[in-house]
């Protein structure tokens, strides 16, 4: 939480979810609680323990399961409102899903490995470099779309496609020769060759 905090959400914590570890709920009021004005007027002791704040957004997802497998989720709005669901959504299978995949491409991210990034920049580059691999280079199964055609019933799509940023599957070749010549151009500050644009 306290990275959290330090990486862009100085004020209050973003929407979050979590398992149905109580740990999460105690960092979170520790890290962006505050103690509580003493009323005016008001008897005994200030007030010195940390107390959540209007506004936040958290909820737990509590997976229950016999022999092996999930038979009931249950979710729990810890802080929040009617909104809080449609911010957080009902499941973290997503996140988790992302974690997994980019662990599984980018060796740097692998728990308890010998490959992890000795440098700050070189781990950003990888994970720039993931992201682009997976959005332009990778077919998703779930977003494919159905086509009327005699020798297919599928039309595979990218991430990238789905979101209307390209219209084609790329190579990795094709990949790596935009990003070497963008990367050239913003270096020399020249335009790009004829063959380079025909290229990309």
């Amino acid at each position: 939480m306290k990275q959290i905090k330090e990486r862009g959400h100085k004020l209050a914590p973003p929407a979050i979810a979590t398992d149905g570890k109580g740990a999460y709920r105690e960092a979170m009021v520790e890290t962006w609680g505050k103690v509580p004005a003493r009323k005016p007027g008001g008897k005994g002791l200030p007030p010195e323990k940390k107390q959540p704040q209007p506004g936040w957004h958290y909820l737990q997802v509590v997976k229950h399961r016999e022999g092996g497998r999930v038979v009931e989720v249950k979710v729990d709005v810890i802080y929040g409102d009617e909104t809080t669901l449609d911010l957080v959504g009902a499941h973290t299978s997503y996140v988790e899903r992302t974690n997994l995949t980019s662990r599984h491409i980018n060796g740097r991210l692998v728990r308890k490995t010998l490959s992890f990034s000795k440098e700050l920049e070189m781990l950003k580059a990888s994970s720039v470099w993931e992201d682009a691999v997976y959005n332009l280079t990778r077919e998703v199964k779930t977003l494919r779309v159905e086509v009327e055609e005699e020798k297919r019933r599928f039309e595979p799509r990218t991430p990238a496609m789905a979101a209307g940023l390209t219209d084609r599957i790329w190579s990795i070749k094709e990949l790596l020769w935009r990003w070497s010549h963008q990367s050239n151009q913003l270096k020399t500050g020249r335009p790009p060759k004829a063959e380079t644009i025909a290229v990309a």
